[in-house]
């Protein structure tokens, strides 16, 4: 690693498994302090362990991104903790149930809004509060080639995902002069515990479906996402605000 994110404090929802874990050890690797949050505080003390076994620097902060007052501690106490906030990965996100939209469990589309909407713009609202004090920051929300393009049995999560994008961008345009920059990456289909669930709900082989319909004939890792984000996050991607990066093999581009 290169140090791109030397003596920077970071931050990742979603850290106990998946891109939000192989991004907060990658962020590690390349110099920042990190707080790892999740809603499972196990899961959340794991990744931070593994971190720190590396030689790397941080801590657990378990937290539910959509309890109003779990977020608004959590960017206070990684502040306590840490000094500062200079990176925001808002990646905590799931899939939902697949459904028609039309038969839709509405209770089943609140919690996807929830989670995948309403908890990024929490840890938005806190995260670029700190970020004002300072006067700089880099924040990335986690959306998905399902934020750019629509998927059948999905409705909840690609109107989510969507709104993650319209979300970057406004706040991208709102902090521009402020130095805090706002970026989305848009993973394709990535070979995470959310892919496995999926998998075992089914009669077919979904991975070999997936890995057929990618034009370069396989899902994507979480470490390439972790790639895109520690790129969008470091001052190497100064230049860059209010993108939608996508990270998917080639899929939206059939």
């Amino acid at each position: 690693m290169t140090g791109r994110l030397a003596g920077k404090v970071a931050l990742v929802t979603g850290a106990g498994s998946g891109i939000g874990r192989a991004t907060a050890i990658m962020m590690a690797a390349e110099g920042a302090k990190v707080v790892v949050s999740n809603r499972s505080e196990h899961k959340a003390i794991a990744t931070a362990q593994a971190i720190l076994e590396a030689g790397g620097d941080a801590i657990a902060m378990p937290a539910d991104v959509t309890d109003h007052d779990q977020v608004k501690a959590l960017i206070a106490d990684a502040v306590a903790h840490y000094g500062r906030i200079d990176i925001a990965f808002n990646n905590a996100g799931i899939e939902g149930s697949p459904a028609l939209t039309g038969g839709y469990d509405p209770a089943a589309w609140d919690q996807v809004m929830a989670v995948n909407l309403t908890g990024v713009f929490l840890c938005m609202k806190y995260e670029l509060e700190q970020m004002q004090k300072q006067g700089s920051g880099s924040i990335v929300n986690c959306s998905s080639i399902l934020g750019t393009v629509g998927f059948r049995s999905a409705s909840a999560y690609v109107a989510a995902k969507h709104g993650v994008i319209g979300l970057t961008k406004t706040a991208a345009l709102e902090y521009a002069r402020q130095g805090i920059r706002v970026n989305a990456v848009c993973p394709g289909f990535i070979d995470t515990p959310m892919i496995d669930r999926a998998d075992s709900k089914m009669d077919t082989d979904l991975k070999a479906q997936i890995s057929a319909m990618e034009p370069v004939g396989r899902m994507g890792t979480s470490e390439e996402i972790a790639e895109a984000v520690v790129y969008l996050a470091s001052d190497s991607a100064a230049f860059t605000t209010g993108i939608s990066m996508l990270v998917d093999g080639g899929y939206v581009a059939q």
